[in-house]
């Protein structure tokens, strides 16, 4: 049974925010709110139901004049929140910089770089999760290399050396040939998604245990015992992918190839392990397109004609709301949001 769900609703931007860059959902006490980043570098706390906004923090990521876009992908700001609130990260994405800012004070606790290596092909790899009770940033510092900070303090938990790479021989021990790009961090916040890819160009989306890395072994992000491929696809990653829980995981694309991928979503369950540590493959099925997202049993996906609900189970269509093609999910207020000019559309599921 399909149906469609028409009420949206469309409110301005406060005139004060100014023109918003991005938008990151968080949590204020016990309502749902948003952290607003204007393209003027201000980051504000703004309750789109009553109107509400303050300034909490303002960016001062420099610009990159000299980008070179990849594939179409322009640099953009990029902002991210902790679940909390208490913590922002503003990065380029496609580009080199970044920082993490406490929102209580408005310091720079952590001024980022990826250092370069293709960094035009991917998002800023950055991610925020809990490890003892303390807020923490997975964030990439080199081409084929994550780390994870203390967003408070700067502080690097996952020290480690990798020697240079020898013209010739054996490769050394725990490198790692891969490109990370966009992360995503599960539901219960134990596990991370990366969509990278590797040379000679193939999408490689991997899984790997959040809590093994920062515990117990700092290599866990390169071959660690954790560490699940998903799927490869030639030419083919920056597209859409979400957890569906913290156990499956849904992909834009099927086929193996950009020239021939059809609109559609595969499911994989992460835990699970085929053939050379691939995760295996529940359902794929023809359909979604645009930016994922889940409420932990549904998945979405936001296309041009709209919002569509999928039965990830069964690969059915559950409905559609038209009028808006959300650009972001706010999974604690059940919100979708799609920035506009000058007004945000908002849907609540």
């Amino acid at each position: 049974m399909t149906g469609d769900y028409d009420v949206v609703r469309e409110v301005a931007v406060p005139s004060g925010l100014g023109v918003v860059a991005d938008l990151a959902p968080v949590h204020d006490g016990d309502r749902p709110a948003w952290l607003a980043l204007g393209e003027d570098g201000t980051i504000s706390r703004w309750d789109v139901a009553t109107g509400r906004h303050e300034a909490v923090a303002t960016t001062t990521v420099p610009d990159e004049p000299d980008h070179d876009p990849f594939d179409g992908h322009q640099l953009r700001r990029h902002l991210h929140a902790s679940q909390d609130g208490g913590f922002a990260a503003v990065v380029n994405d496609y580009g080199r910089f970044g920082e993490v800012l406490d929102l209580r004070t408005g310091e720079i606790t952590l001024d980022l770089e990826n250092d370069g290596g293709h960094q035009e092909t991917v998002p800023f790899s950055l991610a925020f999760g809990q490890s003892r009770g303390r807020c923490v940033v997975i964030h990439r510092t080199e081409w084929n290399r994550l780390d994870v900070s203390d967003a408070r303090t700067g502080s690097l938990l996952t020290d480690r050396s990798v020697p240079e790479l020898p013209e010739r021989g054996p490769l050394p021990e725990h490198y790692l040939d891969y490109f990370h790009g966009a992360l995503y961090v599960s539901p219960d916040g134990k596990r991370i998604l990366d969509d990278g890819w590797v040379w000679h160009p193939i999408g490689f989306p991997s899984v790997w245990n959040l809590d093994h890395w920062i515990e117990d072994n700092v290599w866990e992000s390169e071959d660690g015992p954790s560490r699940v491929t998903v799927c490869d696809r030639a030419y083919y990653w920056n597209h859409a992918m979400t957890w569906i829980d913290s156990v499956r995981i849904a992909v834009e694309g099927l086929g193996d190839d950009d020239e021939d991928m059809l609109p559609g979503a595969r499911i994989f369950d992460t835990t699970r392990t085929a053939e050379h540590r691939m995760a295996v493959e529940l359902l794929a099925f023809e359909g979604p397109v645009g930016p994922f997202f889940s409420d932990g049993t549904r998945l979405f996906s936001s296309g041009e004609s709209g919002l569509s609900i999928w039965d990830p189970d069964q690969g059915e269509l559950l409905g559609t709301v038209p009028g808006i093609s959300p650009t972001h999910h706010h999974a604690g207020a059940r919100q979708f949001l799609e920035l506009a000019e000058g007004v945000v559309r908002l849907w609540s599921a």
